[in-house]
Protein backbone atom coordinates (compact mmCIF):
# COMPACT_ATOMS: atom_id res chain seq x y z
CA UNK A 1 0.00 0.00 0.00
CA UNK A 2 0.97 3.85 -0.11
CA UNK A 3 2.44 5.77 1.80
CA UNK A 4 1.61 9.27 3.20
CA UNK A 5 -0.48 10.96 0.49
CA UNK A 6 -0.87 14.85 0.17
CA UNK A 7 -1.97 16.16 -2.95
CA UNK A 8 -5.44 17.17 -3.68
CA UNK A 9 -7.68 14.17 -3.33
CA UNK A 10 -11.35 12.98 -2.90
CA UNK A 11 -13.42 10.94 -0.35
CA UNK A 12 -16.73 10.24 0.91
CA UNK A 13 -18.75 8.46 3.31
CA UNK A 14 -21.43 6.16 1.35
CA UNK A 15 -24.54 4.24 2.68
CA UNK A 16 -28.59 4.58 2.78
CA UNK A 17 -29.76 6.82 4.52
CA UNK A 18 -26.66 9.11 4.23
CA UNK A 19 -28.33 12.74 5.39
CA UNK A 20 -27.66 12.62 8.57
CA UNK A 21 -23.71 11.50 8.67
CA UNK A 22 -21.41 13.54 10.36
CA UNK A 23 -18.70 12.04 9.20
CA UNK A 24 -17.69 14.63 6.63
CA UNK A 25 -17.85 17.23 9.39
CA UNK A 26 -15.21 14.93 11.52
CA UNK A 27 -12.49 14.85 8.37
CA UNK A 28 -12.77 18.21 7.18
CA UNK A 29 -11.57 19.41 10.67
CA UNK A 30 -8.86 16.80 10.31
CA UNK A 31 -8.34 17.41 6.88
CA UNK A 32 -7.72 21.07 7.69
CA UNK A 33 -5.42 21.26 10.67
CA UNK A 34 -3.34 18.76 8.53
CA UNK A 35 -3.06 21.35 5.60
CA UNK A 36 -4.48 18.98 3.11
CA UNK A 37 -6.90 19.91 0.48
CA UNK A 38 -8.81 17.34 0.49
CA UNK A 39 -12.53 16.93 -0.45
CA UNK A 40 -14.49 14.90 2.03
CA UNK A 41 -18.37 14.53 1.15
CA UNK A 42 -21.82 11.90 1.42
CA UNK A 43 -23.51 10.00 -1.33
CA UNK A 44 -26.59 7.86 -0.89
CA UNK A 45 -25.65 4.27 -2.10
CA UNK A 46 -28.39 1.79 -1.94
CA UNK A 47 -27.61 -2.05 -1.00
CA UNK A 48 -26.12 -3.66 -4.06
CA UNK A 49 -25.36 -0.51 -6.20
CA UNK A 50 -21.82 -0.49 -4.31
CA UNK A 51 -19.67 -2.50 -6.98
CA UNK A 52 -20.85 0.10 -9.86
CA UNK A 53 -20.11 3.25 -7.48
CA UNK A 54 -16.89 1.47 -6.94
CA UNK A 55 -15.94 0.98 -10.49
CA UNK A 56 -16.98 4.38 -11.40
CA UNK A 57 -14.30 6.14 -9.29
CA UNK A 58 -11.33 7.63 -10.62
CA UNK A 59 -7.51 8.13 -9.93
CA UNK A 60 -8.85 10.94 -7.85
CA UNK A 61 -10.12 8.98 -5.10
CA UNK A 62 -8.45 7.87 -1.89
CA UNK A 63 -10.74 6.59 0.49
CA UNK A 64 -14.55 5.87 1.72
CA UNK A 65 -16.24 5.55 4.79
CA UNK A 66 -19.10 3.09 4.82
CA UNK A 67 -21.77 2.50 6.90
CA UNK A 68 -25.51 0.83 6.70
CA UNK A 69 -26.22 -1.11 3.90
CA UNK A 70 -22.39 -1.71 2.51
CA UNK A 71 -20.19 -2.90 5.19
CA UNK A 72 -21.12 -6.20 4.16
CA UNK A 73 -21.40 -6.00 0.69
CA UNK A 74 -18.53 -4.90 0.16
CA UNK A 75 -16.19 -7.78 1.45
CA UNK A 76 -16.00 -9.69 -2.30
CA UNK A 77 -14.77 -6.30 -3.77
CA UNK A 78 -11.71 -5.59 -1.54
CA UNK A 79 -8.14 -6.64 -2.68
CA UNK A 80 -7.02 -6.92 0.60
CA UNK A 81 -9.01 -7.15 4.41
CA UNK A 82 -7.81 -6.27 7.68
CA UNK A 83 -7.56 -9.09 10.45
CA UNK A 84 -10.59 -6.81 12.14
CA UNK A 85 -12.15 -7.00 8.84
CA UNK A 86 -11.88 -10.78 8.49
CA UNK A 87 -13.11 -11.56 12.46
CA UNK A 88 -15.69 -9.17 11.63
CA UNK A 89 -16.79 -9.84 8.64
CA UNK A 90 -17.58 -6.27 8.29
CA UNK A 91 -15.50 -3.32 6.38
CA UNK A 92 -16.54 0.43 7.65
CA UNK A 93 -13.35 1.77 5.14
CA UNK A 94 -11.89 1.44 2.02
CA UNK A 95 -8.21 3.03 1.45
CA UNK A 96 -7.81 3.38 -3.13
CA UNK A 97 -4.62 3.06 -4.40
CA UNK A 98 -2.74 1.36 -7.53
CA UNK A 99 -3.39 -1.94 -6.26
CA UNK A 100 -6.56 -1.90 -5.56
CA UNK A 101 -9.02 -1.54 -2.71
CA UNK A 102 -8.31 -2.50 0.86
CA UNK A 103 -10.59 -3.09 4.02
CA UNK A 104 -10.26 -2.09 7.47
CA UNK A 105 -12.70 -1.71 10.26
CA UNK A 106 -12.41 0.81 12.32
CA UNK A 107 -15.76 0.75 14.46
CA UNK A 108 -13.50 -1.66 17.44
CA UNK A 109 -11.27 0.63 17.32
CA UNK A 110 -14.00 3.58 17.37
CA UNK A 111 -15.85 1.45 20.64
CA UNK A 112 -13.14 0.85 22.34
CA UNK A 113 -11.90 4.63 22.15
CA UNK A 114 -14.84 6.50 23.28
CA UNK A 115 -15.60 4.10 26.16
CA UNK A 116 -11.93 4.69 27.15
CA UNK A 117 -12.42 8.41 27.51
CA UNK A 118 -15.08 7.57 29.59
CA UNK A 119 -12.71 5.30 31.80
CA UNK A 120 -14.13 2.20 31.09
CA UNK A 121 -10.94 0.62 30.16
CA UNK A 122 -12.20 -3.15 30.93
CA UNK A 123 -15.69 -4.92 31.47
CA UNK A 124 -16.04 -8.48 32.53
CA UNK A 125 -19.59 -9.15 31.45
CA UNK A 126 -20.97 -7.50 28.00
CA UNK A 127 -24.54 -6.89 26.48
CA UNK A 128 -24.64 -6.56 23.23
CA UNK A 129 -27.99 -5.50 21.47
CA UNK A 130 -28.42 -6.43 18.02
CA UNK A 131 -27.15 -8.99 15.19
CA UNK A 132 -25.99 -6.74 12.31
CA UNK A 133 -22.38 -5.78 11.29
CA UNK A 134 -21.86 -3.26 14.11
CA UNK A 135 -22.77 -5.89 16.48
CA UNK A 136 -20.38 -8.10 15.61
CA UNK A 137 -17.62 -5.16 16.03
CA UNK A 138 -19.06 -4.55 19.27
CA UNK A 139 -18.32 -7.89 20.12
CA UNK A 140 -14.87 -7.76 19.09
CA UNK A 141 -15.23 -4.73 21.27
CA UNK A 142 -16.21 -6.40 24.09
CA UNK A 143 -13.08 -9.09 23.87
CA UNK A 144 -10.61 -7.06 23.54
CA UNK A 145 -12.33 -5.07 26.77
CA UNK A 146 -11.77 -8.02 28.80
CA UNK A 147 -15.15 -9.57 28.80
CA UNK A 148 -15.05 -13.36 30.04
CA UNK A 149 -19.05 -13.23 29.36
CA UNK A 150 -21.05 -11.48 26.33
CA UNK A 151 -24.39 -11.43 26.35
CA UNK A 152 -26.59 -11.13 23.28
CA UNK A 153 -29.77 -9.51 22.49
CA UNK A 154 -31.57 -9.74 19.19
CA UNK A 155 -34.40 -10.07 16.85
CA UNK A 156 -32.86 -12.65 14.32
CA UNK A 157 -31.56 -16.03 14.73
CA UNK A 158 -29.20 -16.53 12.32
CA UNK A 159 -27.09 -13.01 13.31
CA UNK A 160 -27.45 -14.78 17.04
CA UNK A 161 -25.84 -17.98 16.06
CA UNK A 162 -23.06 -16.00 13.69
CA UNK A 163 -22.35 -14.16 17.03
CA UNK A 164 -22.14 -16.87 19.09
CA UNK A 165 -19.92 -18.82 16.90
CA UNK A 166 -17.42 -15.41 16.90
CA UNK A 167 -17.66 -16.06 20.61
CA UNK A 168 -16.22 -19.95 20.11
CA UNK A 169 -13.61 -18.52 18.10
CA UNK A 170 -12.26 -16.20 20.48
CA UNK A 171 -13.11 -18.19 23.51
CA UNK A 172 -15.77 -16.16 24.94
CA UNK A 173 -18.92 -17.86 26.78
CA UNK A 174 -21.18 -16.40 25.07
CA UNK A 175 -25.31 -16.47 25.54
CA UNK A 176 -28.04 -14.94 23.86
CA UNK A 177 -31.70 -13.93 24.00
CA UNK A 178 -34.31 -12.99 21.67
CA UNK A 179 -34.50 -9.27 21.76
CA UNK A 180 -37.67 -8.17 23.56
CA UNK A 181 -38.19 -11.02 25.60
CA UNK A 182 -38.94 -10.69 29.86
CA UNK A 183 -35.52 -11.80 30.50
CA UNK A 184 -33.86 -9.38 32.57
CA UNK A 185 -29.98 -8.61 32.13
CA UNK A 186 -27.50 -7.41 34.00
CA UNK A 187 -24.09 -6.63 32.88
CA UNK A 188 -21.11 -3.96 33.06
CA UNK A 189 -21.54 -2.56 29.82
CA UNK A 190 -24.06 -2.60 27.69
CA UNK A 191 -23.81 -1.80 23.84
CA UNK A 192 -26.76 -0.99 21.81
CA UNK A 193 -26.33 -1.45 17.92
CA UNK A 194 -30.13 -0.62 16.93
CA UNK A 195 -31.76 1.82 15.88
CA UNK A 196 -32.67 4.24 18.74
CA UNK A 197 -36.13 4.23 18.12
CA UNK A 198 -35.81 0.01 18.82
CA UNK A 199 -36.72 0.03 22.11
CA UNK A 200 -39.88 -2.10 23.74
CA UNK A 201 -41.48 -0.17 26.43
CA UNK A 202 -42.06 -3.54 27.96
CA UNK A 203 -38.56 -4.26 28.83
CA UNK A 204 -36.88 -1.08 30.16
CA UNK A 205 -35.43 -2.58 33.55
CA UNK A 206 -33.92 -5.71 31.20
CA UNK A 207 -31.10 -3.89 29.65
CA UNK A 208 -29.63 -2.23 32.36
CA UNK A 209 -26.27 -2.54 33.57
CA UNK A 210 -23.23 -0.42 35.02
CA UNK A 211 -22.57 1.32 31.72
CA UNK A 212 -24.00 1.70 28.00
CA UNK A 213 -22.52 3.20 24.75
CA UNK A 214 -25.58 3.60 22.46
CA UNK A 215 -24.35 3.70 18.75
CA UNK A 216 -27.18 5.49 17.43
CA UNK A 217 -26.46 9.35 17.77
CA UNK A 218 -29.64 10.90 15.59
CA UNK A 219 -31.77 12.25 17.27
CA UNK A 220 -30.00 12.44 20.78
CA UNK A 221 -30.87 11.17 23.38
CA UNK A 222 -32.51 7.82 22.61
CA UNK A 223 -35.38 6.42 24.87
CA UNK A 224 -32.52 4.27 26.24
CA UNK A 225 -29.98 6.45 26.56
CA UNK A 226 -32.73 8.96 28.55
CA UNK A 227 -33.67 6.57 30.62
CA UNK A 228 -30.47 5.74 31.85
CA UNK A 229 -29.46 9.71 32.10
CA UNK A 230 -32.46 9.81 34.48
CA UNK A 231 -31.11 7.14 37.01
CA UNK A 232 -27.44 8.97 36.42
CA UNK A 233 -25.69 5.98 35.16
CA UNK A 234 -22.48 6.43 32.36
CA UNK A 235 -24.37 7.05 29.07
CA UNK A 236 -21.66 7.34 25.89
CA UNK A 237 -22.87 8.81 22.66
CA UNK A 238 -22.62 6.89 19.32
CA UNK A 239 -21.55 10.42 18.22
CA UNK A 240 -18.03 9.66 20.24
CA UNK A 241 -18.02 6.34 18.61
CA UNK A 242 -17.85 7.98 15.31
CA UNK A 243 -15.43 10.26 16.62
CA UNK A 244 -12.83 7.39 17.28
CA UNK A 245 -13.73 5.69 14.09
CA UNK A 246 -13.10 8.64 11.93
CA UNK A 247 -10.08 9.65 13.47
CA UNK A 248 -8.53 5.84 12.54
CA UNK A 249 -10.04 6.20 9.44
CA UNK A 250 -7.65 9.32 8.63
CA UNK A 251 -4.97 8.06 9.92
CA UNK A 252 -5.13 5.25 6.97
CA UNK A 253 -6.52 7.99 4.36
CA UNK A 254 -3.00 9.94 5.00
CA UNK A 255 -0.86 7.44 6.08
CA UNK A 256 -1.63 4.55 3.79
CA UNK A 257 -1.10 1.56 6.75
CA UNK A 258 -3.73 0.98 9.44
CA UNK A 259 -2.43 3.50 12.71
CA UNK A 260 0.07 5.58 10.89
CA UNK A 261 0.93 8.33 13.17
CA UNK A 262 -0.07 11.60 12.13
CA UNK A 263 1.31 15.06 12.50
CA UNK A 264 0.29 16.27 15.96
CA UNK A 265 -2.34 14.37 16.64
CA UNK A 266 -4.17 15.88 19.71
CA UNK A 267 -4.72 18.93 17.49
CA UNK A 268 -6.26 16.86 15.24
CA UNK A 269 -8.23 15.19 17.70
CA UNK A 270 -9.39 18.63 19.21
CA UNK A 271 -10.16 20.07 16.04
CA UNK A 272 -12.69 17.04 15.19
CA UNK A 273 -14.71 16.92 18.45
CA UNK A 274 -14.90 20.68 18.09
CA UNK A 275 -16.62 20.25 14.70
CA UNK A 276 -19.60 18.08 16.21
CA UNK A 277 -19.71 19.75 19.59
CA UNK A 278 -18.31 16.84 21.65
CA UNK A 279 -16.45 18.06 24.90
CA UNK A 280 -14.68 15.42 27.58
CA UNK A 281 -15.94 15.38 31.00
CA UNK A 282 -13.85 18.45 32.81
CA UNK A 283 -12.80 20.03 29.81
Amino acid sequence: MTGPDTGARRLAVLGSPIEHSRSPDLHAAAYRVLGLDWEYGRRDVPAGTLADVLAGLDDSWRGLSLTMPLKHEVLPLLTTRSDVVETSEAANTVLLDERGAHGFNTDVAGIVGALGDHGVAEADTVHVIGTGNTAASAFLAAAQLGASRILLSGRSLEGLAALEQLGDRLGVHTEWRLYGSQVPVRADLVINTLPGDVDPDDVPEADLGGALLEVPYDPWPTPRAARWADRDALVVSGLEMLLHQAFEQVRIFVTGVEGGELPDEDAVIAAMREAVGLKLEGS
